[in-house]
């Protein structure tokens, strides 16, 4: 009697402990399982869940605490000898591993206890539950939360031999001066971006000049004349050596960084104004000697800087060019008024696909690789190199680590409220489409870890989108007006988003809250752009102000 009221005993206890688990099976996020399906304690959270994926793809012999009597998969045992929890019971030793994880059950981030998350959301455990664990950058970006510096021109009464002074005013957070150097934008700041290893900032604007700061020592560097109307983009080569701008007038001018002068005569060949500039990637060709431009007139031109000359002009689009993209795996993608997207080899110039589905413009595009395309070898370390060839090599390490087998992805936002996301290489079928914006979509942006894509319209918001699936994940509101430009941290854990309502602001991913609020421009902000190495953001606007923001 004793033994069945043991035996009973016992079975009633593993009958228990089988009604506290769940099937669960783990997938990477393009949907690869990582083993088969295991039963996990609902217990387990965000913590366990990460030491038991490094633990898998370590590739460790599985040994003591994770083999046990009480092991409910061939594999993999989640109970201790002892009887304890395999993440934390007495004879537990497991050493935490560097890699860090997210994880994600129906595109919402796992951030409790399996078992509170499923209550919560009403999952059914009558089926195997996906979990798509996701890797997280090893390094953490600050939220920005002050403004630096200002960069502003001082309408003074002050002469200085007969002519009129105006003065950089760097000003700290209350706005008391830091100090005063050489002369400042004059109209509105257009564009701004961060040199690949983020030590230096451009920026372009309505007065005609391009303008270089040293972040280091937070003065400006070079005034850089020779365009004839507002310059409307600039870009750096990925390694760092050349800066392109573009301006209304529809002319290119290569900039020295080191020097702040032209590299040769302005390049000229589009009719209309230039409306994007893209460069080779260095992992492609090093030293970077190529780009290309995209203008209203409706072509792109592929130029190269040591021959100082077009190379090759690609025509087909019937109406203005207004984005242009050079992928990593040696493919130009322009998206245009004719509501196609094309794709070039870049060798001869000949189209390679179109790309069909918009009912409107094509406002922006971008590429699920494009971080590591624009800093190249440069990473969140500050490392530099001493020759292109090394140079190529670290960015071509990164370019494969980035990709992995997946192919390129390609994401477009349009003028019909709606965006696509693509596998060019794979198909000329979009993968799905993407709706929910009440109004024009301005700008579209993957995080540099390629999982998220970002998406800012004119309806206010910024939206945020599964960036392997297009599944929709979240909507960020708390603009009072357009919103014109994105950025993202290189942690991929922050959003910044810059709007007509003369505000930044910073959003968090994982809470899918905002994290910061950023005014001080006295107008409009039309740019925006995070250092590559996280630690600086930089906007300007219509106020003729660039500010420099801090964490």
């Amino acid at each position: 009697m004793e033994v069945e009221a043991a035996a009973a005993g016992v079975a009633m206890e593993e009958e228990r402990e089988l009604s506290n688990r769940v099937m669960c099976q783990l997938k990477d996020s393009e949907g690869t399982p990582l083993g088969a399906p295991i039963f996990l304690p609902e217990s387990a959270g965000p913590k366990e869940l990460q030491q038991l994926v490094n633990k898998l793809l370590s590739n460790l012999p599985v040994t003591d605490p994770f083999s046990s009597p009480n092991s409910f998969h061939p594999f993999l045992s989640l109970w201790c000898n002892d009887g304890g929890d395999a993440y934390g019971g007495s004879n537990c030793n497991f050493k935490e591993e560097k890699l860090p994880y997210a994880f994600y059950v129906s595109d919402n981030e796992l951030v409790v206890q399996l078992g509170s998350y499923l209550q919560k959301n009403k999952v059914s455990v009558e089926k195997v539950i996906t979990i798509v664990y996701q890797p997280q950058a090893v390094f953490r970006i600050r939220p920005v939360t002050r403004c630096s510096s200002t960069i502003a021109v001082e309408i003074s009464s002050n002469y200085v031999y007969g002519v009129r002074r105006q003065s950089i005013l760097w000003l700290n957070f209350d706005g008391t001066s830091v100090r005063a150097y050489g002369s400042g934008h004059t109209e509105a700041v257009l564009s701004v971006a961060f040199s690949p290893d983020g030590r230096q900032l451009a920026s372009g604007s309505g007065d005609t000049t391009v303008r270089l700061w040293d972040l280091n020592t937070q003065t400006p560097l070079f005034t850089c004349k020779g365009h004839k109307n507002w310059v409307l983009s600039i870009a750096w080569s990925p390694d760092g050596k050349h800066l392109v701008s573009g301006s209304k007038a529809g002319e290119l001018i290569c900039w020295d960084p080191q020097t702040g002068k032209p590299s040769g005569n302005s390049l000229v060949g589009h009719k209309k104004w230039i409306t994007g500039i893209s460069w080779e990637p260095v992992h492609l060709s090093a030293p970077c000697r190529r780009f290309v431009s995209a203008s209203k007139d409706g072509d792109a031109r592929i130029w190269d800087v040591t021959l100082r000359k077009c190379v090759i002009c690609l025509t087909g689009h019937t109406l203005a060019i207004t984005c242009v993209k050079w992928g990593g795996d040696g493919v130009i993608y322009t998206g245009s008024q004719d509501c196609t997207i094309k794709m070039w080899e870049t060798s001869q110039g000949k189209l390679i696909r179109e790309l069909k589905g918009h009912g409107h413009w094509v406002n922006s595009l971008a590429l699920s690789t494009e971080y590591v395309l624009r800093t190249g070898a440069f990473d969140h370390t500050g490392k530099q190199y001493s020759s292109p060839e090394e140079m190529k090599k670290v960015a071509l390490e990164r370019y494969n680590k980035m990709k992995g087998s997946a192919p390129e992805r390609l994401v477009s936002g349009s003028d019909d409220f709606t965006m696509f996301l693509w596998e060019p290489a794979v198909s000329k079928h979009p993968k799905t489409r993407m709706t929910g914006h009440q109004q024009l979509v301005n700008h579209v942006y993957f995080s540099p870890d390629g999982l998220w894509i970002a998406s800012a319209s004119f309806d206010k918001s910024v939206k945020l989108w599964n960036g392997t699936t297009g599944n929709f994940v979240a909507a960020f509101r708390g603009h009072v007006g357009p919103v014109y430009q994105i950025s993202w941290s290189a942690d991929s854990r922050l959003l910044l988003s810059g709007s007509k309502d003369s505000t930044l602001k910073v959003w968090d991913i994982r809470t899918q809250k905002l994290k910061q609020d950023l005014p001080g421009h006295a107008d409009e902000v039309f740019a925006v752009d995070w250092s590559p190495d996280g630690e600086k953001v930089a906007s300007g606007g219509k106020d003729k102000v660039l500010k420099l923001w801090m964490g």
